[in-house]
């Protein structure tokens, strides 16, 4: 592996910084966006018994909002469930923001090493061409210094484009799997809304 690097030349290090990040990234996501850690099916039935046989206490309130991000969305509506449907909507609304965009963190920072990794493995390249042109002088060109441009052109690009693939796909996949979980709050907790205020049954 060491000697690939030497063979790349400088330019690969930025590439290599940049998949260290994104390896990060695609293991941290992959951890925290586990449904049963931000929508969980059994938090919403456990909440709807504890009303029914205490109804809103401020106990139960912080408990929710440590609990999950789907638990900060039912608290935000509880907090308002003595108002009317509308007032309880917008508030699990606002807070439904506030939770997807924690959902989203650092996916735009993959999404830009995904973008950034081929750019990176194109300087690479340029940088290699330039080491092409320079093994030529007037007395001939020099074959070890030609032999190294092309590597540092030719590494540069694919590992520009090995950490750019799976960036992308993990990115997409994300992106998602985010949009599946909000749907998924906004029905729970929309089915919270319509249990309290006598529109629907269990």
């Amino acid at each position: 592996m060491l000697s690939l690097i030497q063979a790349a030349g400088w330019p690969i290090w930025p590439i290599i910084f940049a998949s260290i990040i994104a390896v990060g990234i695609i293991g941290e996501r992959m951890w925290t966006l586990r449904i049963r850690i931000v929508s969980p099916r059994e938090l919403l039935p456990r909440v709807l018994n504890e009303y029914n046989r205490n109804g809103v206490s401020a106990d139960m309130i912080v408990r929710l909002q440590k609990h999950s991000p789907l638990g900060q969305i039912l608290a935000a509506g509880l907090k308002n469930v003595r108002s009317t449907r509308e007032i309880m909507k917008e508030s699990i609304e606002e807070s439904g923001r506030v939770v997807a965009h924690d959902l989203d963190r650092y996916l735009t920072t993959l999404g830009t090493i995904a973008s950034l990794s081929p750019l990176l493995g194109l300087l690479g390249t340029l940088v290699g061409m330039i080491e092409i042109f320079g093994s030529s002088s007037p007395a001939g060109s020099n074959p070890a210094q030609l032999a190294y441009g092309i590597s540092i052109a030719l590494y540069n690009a694919a590992f520009g484009i090995l950490v750019a693939i799976p960036s992308m796909i993990f990115y997409r996949h994300f992106r998602a799997k985010v949009d599946a979980l909000v749907v998924e709050m906004e029905l729970q907790a929309l089915k919270l809304v319509e249990i309290v205020h006598g529109e629907r049954q269990n």
